[in-house]
C-alpha cells in the first residue's frame, strides 16, 4: 500500500506497535489469568474470604469468530502503511494455533514490519523454534514465573517447567536477540524466588522481566495488597547485585532497564500498576475475534470482522483505524476508586 498518514491519537501519541492474540486458548492455566487449580483456588479463598468469589467462566470463541491468517495479515498490511513497524503475536498460548510458522511468514514479508516478536509460555516451543525463525521471527519472551517444579505447577496448573527451561536454551541457541524471560510476581507466591531470577540473567545472558501482577484473572479476585511494586523489587536486588541502569532512546518502552553485575544479562521491571507509562503508550492490541482494543484495561472494543468479512475497501479500513485510535483512552485506572476490570482476561485480550 502507499504509505498513508501515522495513526495518532488524540493525546499525541503516535502508534507504531500492534499487538496481535492469535488464539484465545491456552495450554496453561496460571492463577494470575486462568486460575482452575486447587492451588489456585485456595490462594484466593485463604486470602480474599470477604470478596465475592465470581465464576470461573471461559467464553472460548468459536472457530468462525477467528480471524483467518488473511485476514490478520491484511489489518497488519493496512496498519503498517500507517506508520505500525512492530508486531507481538500473543495469546493465549500462540504456539497453539494451527500452522502459526505460515502467519509468521506472512507478516514478516509486509513492507514496514520491522520488528516481529512472539510471547509464549514456552511449553511448544522447542518444537517450532527452528521454523519460527527460518520464517521470520525477531525475537521470542518467554514466561517463566518459578524454578521449583511444584511452585511452577501452583501458579500455571501445569507440569512444565523443564519445557520452558529447555526453550531458554533453544532460544539462544538459534539466536533469537535479545531472549527474554517474562515473570509475574504475586506476594506470597513466587516474591522468594526474585533473586533467583535474577541470578538466572546473569548466567544465562539474557534479560529477565519483572512485572507487576495486574487484574486481568478471570476469577476477578485481584487486589492491590498481592503487588510487588518495582520500588520493593528493585530495593531487593540492590542489596544483592550490582545494578547499572540503562537509557533507551525509545521513550514508549514499558521496561525500565538495568545491566547486572556487568554482565551481559540484563533485567528490566514493568511497574504498569505502582509506575504506569501511559503517557508514551504506542500500541493497540488486535484480539483473535477481531476487536481492536485501544488499552490492555479498556472498557470498550471495535470490532472489524464485519470491515474485513464485508466490501469494505482497505482505504475504508485504515479509516476506520484512525477513527478508533482518535478514541485511545488518555491511561488505565488501576488503583482508583472508579477503575473496572475488563470482562475479558488477558488470554482472551492478548498480552
Amino acid at each position: 500500500m502507499i504509505p498513508q498518514s501515522p495513526l495518532v491519537d488524540s493525546h499525541g501519541r503516535t502508534l507504531r506497535d500492534l499487538r496481535i492474540s492469535v488464539t484465545d486458548r491456552c495450554n496453561f492455566r496460571c492463577l494470575y489469568c486462568l486460575p482452575e487449580t486447587e492451588a489456585a483456588a485456595n490462594f484466593y479463598r485463604d486470602r480474599w474470604r470477604e470478596k465475592e468469589q465470581k465464576p470461573i467462566h471461559h467464553d472460548w470463541k468459536p472457530k468462525n469468530e477467528i480471524l483467518s491468517f488473511e485476514e490478520i495479515e491484511r489489518i497488519t498490511t493496512i496498519a503498517a502503511s500507517a506508520g505500525i513497524d512492530k508486531i507481538r503475536l500473543t495469546g493465549g498460548e500462540p504456539l497453539l494455533r494451527k500452522d502459526i510458522v505460515t502467519l509468521v511468514r506472512k507478516l514478516s514479508a509486509i513492507e514496514g514490519i520491522k520488528d516481529l516478536a512472539m510471547t509464549t509460555n514456552g511449553f511448544l516451543f522447542p518444537k517450532y523454534a527452528q521454523e519460527l525463525k527460518d520464517a521470520g521471527l525477531d525475537r521470542i519472551s518467554i514466561s517463566l514465573d518459578s524454578f521449583d517444579k511444584a511452585n511452577f505447577k501452583r501458579l500455571t496448573g501445569r507440569n512444565g517447567l523443564e519445557e520452558v527451561l529447555q526453550s531458554v536454551q533453544v532460544a539462544k541457541a538459534l539466536g533469537f536477540d535479545p531472549v527474554k524471560v517474562n515473570a509475574v510476581v504475586i506476594r506470597d507466591i513466587n516474591d522468594h524466588e526474585i533473586e533467583a531470577l535474577c541470578q538466572f540473567a546473569i548466567d544465562e545472558e539474557i534479560s529477565v522481566r519483572f512485572i507487576e501482577f495486574m487484574p486481568l484473572d478471570s476469577s476477578k479476585a485481584w487486589q492491590k495488597e498481592h503487588v510487588i511494586s518495582k520500588k520493593e523489587i528493585l530495593d531487593r536486588l540492590q542489596n544483592r547485585f550490582d545494578l547499572t541502569p540503562l537509557t533507551s532512546s525509545n521513550a514508549s518502552e514499558t521496561a525500565k532497564r538495568w545491566s547486572v553485575n556487568q554482565s551481559k544479562g540484563e533485567l528490566g521491571i514493568i511497574a504498569p500498576v505502582s509506575e504506569p507509562f501511559c503517557g508514551h503508550c504506542n500500541r493497540i492490541r488486535l484480539t483473535a475475534d477481531g476487536q481492536i482494543r485501544t488499552c490492555l484495561f479498556s472498557l470498550h472494543e471495535h470490532d472489524l470482522k464485519p470491515l474485513l468479512r464485508g466490501n469494505t475497501t482497505d482505504e475504508e479500513i485504515l479509516t476506520a483505524l484512525h477513527q478508533i485510535v482518535a478514541k485511545k483512552e488518555a491511561g488505565h485506572r488501576i488503583g482508583k476508586a472508579d477503575f473496572v476490570q475488563p470482562a475479558r482476561t488477558m488470554s482472551c485480550i492478548g498480552g
